[in-house]
């Protein structure tokens, strides 16, 4: 049996194995196609019937060898790189439904991934009902139809920090046969392993802290292999009827627990072609070699500002699941106890306006649409990511006119914490 290796070795030693006299650097391919020597060879490649590579489009060892990297952190059994985090949630869902489904969605998510599944996927047919993901069992197994194929959470929601109570979402998507997606961006695997916790499909915006310079746009999608699609082959005829674009390929059949890669891959990546350079993917798998180190860091520094912040005479409240007190402290204790991530929020006493004062007022801390890298930055929510929504949908959304967004970065603590102290004292 191979050995499982920790986190922080995966994350160095994970993907790219070399053998005797290669690069002990994982290569850039950086090909658009691939040589064969015979016209059958090719053929058996299109058939599915060899592994192998031939168009970047579809695989690329570069990207391949990093997305094996996080299938292994995650705990999973294969995982598709995307070229955004975006388009990660959006094949997730595609390669699940078809015009006339459901998907049940935590309304506490990133504003993009909210209309996404509020406005785009419903002008595709696919409707969404989002649920409250405080709410209890009860008030949420209602929103579920016969026609609901998943359910959506974040581990710990942008921007609202919500902590998902995944073991609770997991027991009430698999009571009604369907898998439950986790976008587990901010926790990242280091911090948290959904499925650990029930959780099938694991997203991420590699984008974030994977990558953790703001260097290269990205995402990813790891299956968990534990769902069994053919136990409920009437709900996922894409994976358990012949696909006749493939000559009749069932992929549940074929490919057993790497059904659902295998299909985002040959299907929606042949037909929609969101796939990373793989420059971005080299770029990505030296972010990933210091994940731990990083993220670390990242929640030391944020529990030193998030105490700060809290006992500030002009902060009115402070997010953090870190902080004990915190509505969602157990729970983060129970998925992630080492520290959840370097994100917080606040409220400043009084208007919009001293909100916005406060933000041109710092100096050290940037005011970038980014978050999750080395940088301390700060956002908006209202003005900025989450500007699309009306009134309504922020409140659900937990985006309050006031909320500032701070992303800690790994600079010294106290470098940060005087840069907010200097722009308070001009609110």
């Amino acid at each position: 049996m191979e050995k499982t290796f920790r986190p922080d070795t995966i994350c160095v030693q994970a993907g790219w194995k070399p053998k005797k006299g290669e690069p002990r650097v994982l290569p850039i391919y950086q090909s658009t196609t691939f040589k064969y020597d015979t016209t059958d060879e090719m053929g058996r490649l299109f058939a599915l019937e060899d592994e192998g590579y031939f168009y970047t489009r579809l695989q690329n060892p570069t990207n391949d060898a990093v997305a094996e990297k996080i299938a292994e952190l995650e705990g999973g059994v294969a995982a598709m790189l995307t070229s955004s985090g975006q388009a990660a949630n959006f094949y997730t869902i595609a390669n699940l439904c078809q015009a006339g489904d459901h998907i049940v969605c935590s309304a506490k998510v990133y504003g993009g991934t909210f209309n996404l599944y509020a406005s785009t996927i419903k002008k595709l047919g696919i409707d969404c009902t989002f649920v409250d993901p405080d709410a209890s069992a009860e008030e949420i197994d209602q929103a579920f139809r016969d026609n609901t194929k998943a359910v959506v959470g974040e581990t710990i929601a942008n921007p609202a920090l919500t902590v998902l109570d995944i073991e609770k979402f997991a027991v009430l998507a698999h009571k009604h046969g369907v898998p439950l997606i986790v976008d587990n961006t901010f926790a990242t695997p280091v911090n948290c392993r959904p499925f650990d916790f029930g959780a099938d499909i694991v997203t991420h915006s590699t984008t974030k802290y994977m990558d953790g310079h703001a260097m290269a746009v990205g995402g990813c999608i790891v299956d968990s292999g534990n769902f069994d699609w053919e136990a409920y082959g009437d709900k996922y005829p894409g994976l358990t009827t012949p696909d006749e674009t493939y000559h009749g390929v069932v992929y549940t059949r074929q490919f057993g627990k790497k059904a659902f890669i295998t299909k985002a891959t040959a299907q929606l990546m042949r037909d929609l072609g969101s796939i990373p350079s793989p420059m971005n993917s080299f770029l990505l798998n030296i972010g990933l070699e210091t994940l731990p180190l990083r993220m670390e860091k990242h929640c030391s520094n944020a529990r030193q500002v998030a105490e700060f912040l809290k006992d500030h005479e002009k902060v009115e409240f402070v997010n953090c699941a870190m902080l004990k007190g915190d509505p969602y402290y157990d729970l983060a204790q129970k998925y992630m106890p080492a520290g959840t991530c370097g994100v917080l929020s606040f409220g400043l006493k009084g208007t919009k306006e001293d909100a916005v004062r406060f933000m041109d007022s710092l100096k050290l801390c940037a005011i970038v649409t980014h978050v999750a890298d080395a940088r301390t930055c700060v956002l908006h929510p209202a003005s900025h990511t989450h500007r699309q929504m009306n009134d309504e949908q922020l409140k659900e959304a937990g985006v309050t006119p006031g909320l500032i967004r701070l992303s800690v970065g790994i600079e010294h603590p106290l470098d940060i914490i005087e840069d907010l102290a200097q722009a308070l004292n001009q609110v």
